[in-house]
């Protein structure tokens, strides 16, 4: 059994819950040092083996970090960390799941452009622009990645929403477009991502949300229309 992912049920698991409802309610705070193994695992009621398990498991989530001779402490719980699993979702899966990945991506970054067209910063929006234009003045696949991925990141982040802007930055697997892109040079589409970029830019630059949401969907719906044409329907 994977020692970071203990099944339902075990003590180690119960343990997991426990440190979770702890930090939920506040009894440890973000930043705040952990009691030690010995003192949690009598206070819990768990061997120490159990409880170092619990803190390794949650070490590996993001919740906790070890601090070389300091001790665990509980992280800052930022979205991006916690989140951070998602990217290993979108590099290991394959076919039809990939698929159900990319339904997720369309529903969120539609809302998140929708979003950052009430909200984008004038700085924000040049530097959505600068990829933009970067995107469309090479050829290069590698250079187009490169931007493509930041001209939506920089959507998500104005958007104003830590954990959609983390969901997303998982969904957003550079193993993953890198495969999407080599598949659209193949095929020549280049001119018609540029165009559905451009579309994006529009809608930011106009402020409308609704033109946003379309344009997005539409963005995130043609590379889910192409995989589903590789793997026949």
């Amino acid at each position: 059994m994977d020692e970071t992912a203990p099944q339902k049920g075990t003590v180690t698991q119960r343990a997991i819950e426990q440190i979770k409802a702890m930090i939920a309610e506040g009894r440890l705070e973000p930043g705040q040092r952990l009691p030690t193994e010995r003192d949690l695992a009598a206070r819990l009621g768990i061997s120490r083996s159990s409880m170092r398990e619990a803190i390794r498991a949650l070490t590996v989530m993001g919740v906790l970090e070890a601090r070389h001779g300091s001790g665990i402490y509980v992280t800052q719980l930022e979205a991006g960390d916690l989140l951070e699993t998602f990217g290993v979702v979108a590099d290991l899966s394959r076919g039809p799941r990939l698929v159900e990945l990319l339904e997720v991506r369309r529903i969120l970054e539609s809302t998140a452009t929708a979003m950052a067209a009430a909200r984008i910063t004038p700085d924000q929006l040049a530097e959505v622009e600068k990829h933009l234009t970067a995107m469309n003045a090479t050829d290069d696949p590698e250079e187009i990645l490169a931007h493509d991925l930041a001209f939506h990141r920089e959507i998500a982040v104005a958007a104003g929403n830590d954990t959609m802007a983390a969901i997303l930055e998982g969904l957003s697997s550079r193993t993953f477009r890198a495969r999407v892109w080599r598949g659209y040079q193949e095929e020549g589409a280049f001119t018609r991502t540029r165009r559905e970029h451009a579309a994006i830019h529009r809608a930011l630059v106009a402020r409308d949300p609704e033109a946003a949401r379309a344009a997005a969907a539409a963005h995130v719906g043609e590379v889910e229309e192409w995989l589903r044409a590789q793997l026949g329907g």
